[in-house]
């Protein structure tokens, strides 16, 4: 999209699920080219904006993963203080409606500092924990998984947005009715034999790329493991699987 920054193409995004930067360092400290990482709620509400500055420092890309959800005006001003410190992609979700997406995009491009691109923005459809059941006994949303998060993205789309995460189950559908150039970041990816955790809705790389998803976020089948490099290495592995046939 016009004024949007451009991200590495087919991006693995490492989630940082970590307490505190010294966590952040220590695990960082077994690669030695920069990631494209994602920071979340957790580690940005501990340190603030002095993590990204410390990342941005070492060369990594960032997607900041806060998914703002509040009145469009809120959502805008907070957009602005965003857009200053030159993540590569912020979030919201798109239960917050067209007004709120819309404000979430107007308040990126105002803060962005001249002569920058503005971060990409996408828009959380349903988390990838959430469940068919829990959508309708606890979310109380009648129509299907499926039909709300294609719903969520055609909002994201109408509304100027760069595209959404989603689980990669639902990508090919997204593709077909939001087009090609329209981002899908999918999260919930994991390893063929790792376990799924809190998640539901999960998918390995490989599936992932198959699907055509434009970015995985992988968290735990890496941050977690005994050798996280070697980790990552298989994970980029069966990710670009798809690249050499």
């Amino acid at each position: 999209m016009e004024g949007a920054g451009s991200i590495v193409e087919r991006p693995l995004i490492v989630a940082l699920d970590f307490e505190g930067k010294e966590k952040v360092q220590t695990f960082l400290s077994s690669f030695q080219e920069p990631l494209f990482v994602k920071v979340g709620m957790e580690l940005y509400f501990k340190e603030g904006p002095s993590i990204i500055y410390f990342l941005k420092e070492k060369g990594h890309r960032i997607f900041l993963d806060l998914k703002l959800h509040d009145i469009p005006n809120t959502v805008r001003q907070a957009m602005k203080n965003l857009a200053r410190l030159g993540v590569d992609i912020v979030n919201v979700h798109a239960a917050g409606g067209m007004k709120m997406m819309e404000a979430a995009l107007e308040g990126l491009e105002q803060g962005t500092p001249l002569g920058q691109n503005r971060p990409k923005i996408i828009a959380v459809t349903q988390l990838t924990s959430t469940s068919e059941s829990v959508l309708k006994e606890e979310i109380l949303i009648e129509t299907s998984l499926m039909e709300t998060v294609l719903h969520y993205a055609k909002l994201a789309q109408k509304s100027g947005l760069d595209g959404v995460v989603c689980s990669t189950h639902e990508v090919e559908r997204i593709r077909e009715v939001c087009g090609e150039s329209f981002l899908t970041i999918t999260p919930g990816i994991r390893l063929a034999n790792d376990h799924h955790n809190d998640q539901v809705r999960v998918a390995t790389p490989r599936l992932a790329r198959e699907k055509g998803s434009t970015g995985i976020v992988v968290g735990r089948s890496i941050t977690k493991a005994k050798d996280p490099y070697e980790a990552y290495m298989i994970v980029k592995k069966d990710w670009e699987c798809g690249e050499d046939g």
